[in-house]
């Protein structure tokens, strides 16, 4: 009997459904992790090793070919370096969800595009207004982003209780300002822009696109390209880090290799009998190459490239990122109380209340679209959850403050993310607890 016949036939909506589920499983267990690096950061930064734990990442690393040397402390090539990654993988899955998935539908995508708006200019609104022109009045951008990986993992404690329409509103939310924090970071705390290095960058994104229309197919090729684009940006003036977002919009949505294709060149290979068919020069050993090809060909390159990097951002960079920033000396520290309030403030209640605000003004406008399977009590209460901020916040922090004043906004930063995380969670356990179901 044909095992195939007694399963449910596949469906177009699988290939979309699949990799966004697969996306929210990994950053949820990349939560827990990173929760336990920032512990493990802090631990180590309140202990007779504390000296020499901070003093790690700020250890010169670099390479030196004749008389060419880039040299950089180990926390800048975390943070400017492998985050790259971070925000590549976050824009591949923005462009998959808005070339692929739900938020295709424009009037769909609108709204947690309006909801990320409002989480980002109200609580920096709120910061400027309480921090007026007082210390760290510039870094007012430090508010404005979502942890993905802590808010996805909050959401994943409360299993099936949860509606899959507040996951992708919260998800599609923490990317879209992300990508606008990294794109005001970009603008906003580079330097004097060299104008001949910016200019190589544009032209190494020129060459990406042209040997995508060429059909060049291999990665590790646009790795190289990639590479030599972010030398340029980090020489340009502008933050590196924008090179992993402009090249993750870039990246086809779509894969080369149909499933009519492929089914058409594996049934070629199936039909050889059993047998030696495949020695060098043989029609046979061409078409299982072929068949190679075209079973990875046929996923995306979006997809590939996410299966192939998730992890390793959720479970090595993730964890190195809060290793190297989330130590703060509390006892020796000398702590801007103001400042540490305006940070708690701004996250606490500037982001749950700019998201919700913007939400209705997106609805009765008929700008967006609400689903009908998340109400409005559903929605305010996710937006709780947004004021953890950690991953972004720690990010931005150490380009917009004075190493001074660092350690009060890293504490209100934590102190932020554990305020709305348990705010967050209380309110939503309460709406969807058995007792309140319809």
């Amino acid at each position: 009997m044909n095992d195939s016949l007694s399963r449910l036939p596949r469906e177009p909506a699988d290939r979309l459904t699949k990799p966004f589920m697969r996306f929210l499983r990994i950053e949820a267990t990349a939560g827990i992790v990173l929760l336990l690096s920032t512990l493990l950061a802090l631990s180590l930064a309140n202990t007779a090793w504390s000296s020499s734990f901070l003093a790690l990442w700020e250890m010169p690393a670099g390479v030196r070919v004749g008389d060419v040397e880039i040299s950089r402390s180990l926390k800048h090539w975390i943070n400017d370096g492998l985050m790259t990654l971070f925000f590549f993988v976050i824009a591949l899955e923005l462009k998959r969800e808005l070339v692929l998935g739900e938020l295709r539908n424009p009037r769909m995508a609108a709204l947690p595009v309006a909801a990320a708006f409002g989480g980002m200019a109200v609580p920096a609104g709120l910061f400027s207004l309480l921090v007026g022109g007082g210390p760290g009045a510039s870094g007012w951008t430090t508010v404005m982003s979502t942890d993905t990986a802590f808010v996805i993992g909050c959401l994943a404690l409360l299993g099936s209780r949860i509606p899959g329409s507040l996951r992708l509103f919260l998800l599609s939310l923490a990317i879209f300002d992300d990508v606008g924090a990294i794109l005001v970071v970009a603008i906003g705390y580079g330097e004097t822009l060299n104008w001949l290095a910016l200019g190589t960058a544009g032209l190494g994104l020129v060459v990406v696109a042209g040997i995508a229309r060429l059909g060049i197919r291999s990665i590790p090729v646009y790795f190289a390209i990639g590479a030599g684009i972010w030398l340029a940006f980090d020489a340009s003036g502008v933050h590196a880090t924008l090179t992993g977002v402009i090249l993750g919009i870039m990246t086809p949505a779509r894969s080369w290799i149909s499933d009519t294709r492929l089914h058409a060149i594996l049934d070629r290979v199936s039909a050889y009998p059993p047998g030696n068919h495949w020695s060098r020069g043989t029609a046979a050993r061409s078409d299982l190459h072929r068949a190679g090809v075209a079973t990875r060909e046929a996923l995306s390159p979006i997809e590939r490239l996410e299966i192939a990097l998730h992890p390793w951002v959720a479970f090595v960079i993730m964890p190195f990122f809060a290793l190297s920033n989330a130590g703060v000396p509390i006892a020796d520290a000398n702590f801007d109380t103001p400042l540490t309030i305006a940070i708690v403030a701004a996250f606490v209640v500037g982001k749950p209340v700019g998201i919700v605000l913007f939400s209705l003004l997106a609805v009765k406008l008929r700008f967006g679209t609400r689903p009908d399977e998340l109400p409005w009590s559903l929605l305010a209460a996710g937006s709780l959850l947004t004021g953890i901020g950690f991953t972004m916040a720690l990010f931005i922090a150490e380009l917009a403050f004075q190493p001074e004043l660092l350690n009060s906004v890293k504490f209100g930063v934590l102190g932020a993310s554990v305020i709305s995380a348990a705010l967050g969670f209380v309110a939503l356990t309460w709406l969807t607890s058995p007792g309140r179901r319809q």
